[in-house]
């Protein structure tokens, strides 16, 4: 049941409703929306059943968010700190395979999220047809990671350590590759993982292989 379905009468009944009313009962209709994008998909999940859901009309949906994928752009957006949480490894002093290495185990655990794994199935699946959807989902996470990394392998003291001949630009790429490992079976087969411990133990091992091919 949702929060907004146990909210008091007294803040369902009439009368101009607070503003902090107001951001709750919006944010409870996000949070409706996500549990019903996860579970069911995009194009399954209709705007008739978000809206009983969350106890509102539906044209409340439209007024706040202009449809569907107005919605879902407000979803990926409340989930970004949630999903994509990173701590600032720019201004990380400590030795280089230290903060990598964080970064490393961060990120994995990260991509192993069932929320998110969903998630992307949800982006993916629309992608083709909205392609605005896409551009949404990563801006508001693997950019600014990708933009994080940039920063990081910039530093004049990390690059002193790197050797001369790598394609600097293709760095985050390649280590965000290096960390994820099988992408491909995780996203496949979600249920059918190593244990944590075992993944970090091959995290670290492709960690060790990231090292040799780029510090001098």
């Amino acid at each position: 049941m949702s929060k907004l379905s146990q909210a008091p009468a007294s803040l369902r009944g009439a009368g101009r409703p607070k503003a902090s009313d107001v951001e709750a009962r919006t944010q409870d209709l996000i949070d409706v929306a996500a549990q019903l994008f996860l579970a069911n998909g995009y194009t399954r999940t209709s705007l008739e059943s978000i809206a009983k859901a969350a106890r509102v009309a539906v044209r409340t949906i439209y007024v706040k968010f202009g449809g569907k994928a107005g919605l879902l752009d407000a979803v990926l957006l409340s989930r970004r700190d949630a999903f994509f949480r990173m701590r600032d490894m720019e201004n990380d002093l400590r030795p280089f395979r230290e903060v990598v290495d964080d970064f490393a185990r961060q990120f994995f655990d990260l991509l192993c999220q069932d929320q998110l794994i969903a998630m992307q199935r949800v982006v993916i699946a629309e992608a083709a047809d909205n392609p605005e959807l896409a551009h949404t989902f990563y801006d508001a996470g693997p950019r600014l990671t990708r933009d994080m990394l940039e920063r990081f392998f910039a530093r004049a003291d990390i690059r002193a350590q790197l050797r001369d001949d790598l394609p600097f630009e293709q760095l985050p790429a390649f280590l965000t590759s290096w960390i994820s490992g099988d992408a491909m079976q995780r996203f496949v087969f979600p249920h059918d993982q190593p244990t944590r411990a075992d993944a970090h133990r091959l995290l670290a091992q492709r960690l060790e292989l990231f090292y040799r091919a780029v510090l001098r």
